[in-house]
């Protein structure tokens, strides 16, 4: 589709209300067999237009001359906007009465590049279906991603509360482990108490049967006395178990709890991670389809190749998301 006017100067005007990308896009486009190799620096230049714009940042179309010139310094120029102004009215592209409030990246372009404007306004645009396709893909990838990011986010957050949990639990652990620790301590005294009572008993049994009648007579009246009760060893052994066992039974309550909610977060976070993990590989799966649909448009005759070329490089940023062993690509 060609731009809208009945003149070069009304298509050139229509071309600068358009964004900072699609008037880069354009230039490409225009002018892709000279300058093909510049498309990096474009993109660059585009990008810093949308981070000088602080008001309309990637929907602006142009800076106001103070922001202008810093463009200009960032990229080591030393013209003016008055300059770069005066050039283009020498090509026509600015009439000599016009003084325009904003300076559009395509006044740039003209100027670095040094092309003639009326070919960039006369070339066709980039509506094909076949772009509008390639947009779609790259849309949906861009959704994936941000799909991945948030799932990854609820990842990490289901794993910190996971982590929390364990260690809730890992401090309830410690007191309860002390009071089994404490039962097991009471059984042990309980038992060797237990073991003597029982050895003093068989001890009794065998003086009340051996030895003359007197002898005999006193080792049953012990015996007797010795059965009748526990020794104060073997109560104070036992009241040390039960006081044991209930400490130990209060410390279970609160560590069971707190070991349930650790096992129900650490679910919870392995079921995240792995639709975290599910996201990035459909990511991956969108940037393949994305990528071997571009692959075909470019084979095709009469391709937009700077609309193409800015498509795949947008997914390469795009790339930087996903792990590099599902290829993504390394961040700088």
């Amino acid at each position: 589709m060609a731009l809208p006017g009945s003149t070069d100067n009304e298509r050139l005007n229509s071309l600068i209300s358009r964004s900072y990308k699609d008037q880069s896009i354009w230039f490409l486009n225009a002018f892709w067999e000279q300058h093909s190799d510049e498309a990096e620096r474009i993109w660059g230049y585009t990008n810093k237009c949308n981070e000088l714009d602080l008001e309309k940042h990637e929907a602006g179309n142009g800076l106001d001359e103070v922001r202008a010139h810093k463009f200009l310094e960032g990229f080591g120029e030393t013209l003016t906007v008055m300059a770069l102004r005066e050039k283009l009215r020498q090509t026509g592209a600015i009439a000599q009465s016009d003084r325009p409030k904003l300076v559009p990246i395509t006044h740039y372009l003209l100027f670095r590049y040094n092309v003639n404007w009326h070919t960039l306004v006369n070339t066709s645009g980039d509506n094909s279906e076949e772009i509008a396709e390639a947009q779609r893909l790259l849309d949906q990838v861009i959704a994936s991603f941000q799909e991945s990011d948030r799932q990854a986010k609820l990842a990490r957050e289901a794993e910190n509360e996971a982590r929390k949990q364990e260690e809730a639990a890992r401090k309830e652990e410690a007191p309860f482990k002390a009071a089994q620790e404490e039962v097991d301590a009471a059984l042990a005294e309980v038992k060797t108490q237990e073991e003597a009572r029982n050895s003093k008993t068989e001890q009794l049994k065998r003086q009340s049967e051996e030895g003359g009648v007197v002898q005999q007579n006193k080792a049953k009246n012990l015996l007797a006395q010795h059965l009748q009760e526990d020794p104060l060893p073997l109560r104070k052994a036992k009241v040390t178990l039960e006081a044991s066992l209930k400490k130990a039974e209060r410390a279970r309550a609160p560590f069971e709890a707190a070991t349930k909610r650790a096992e129900e977060a650490r679910k919870l976070a392995e079921q995240a991670r792995h639709r975290a993990d599910e996201a990035v590989e459909n990511s991956r799966l969108k940037v393949k389809e994305a990528e071997n649909y571009l692959e075909e448009v470019k084979r095709k005759p009469g391709t937009p190749h700077g609309a193409i070329w800015w498509i795949e490089r947008q997914l390469q940023e795009q790339k930087k998301f996903l792990p590099e062993r599902l290829g993504g690509t390394r961040k700088n």
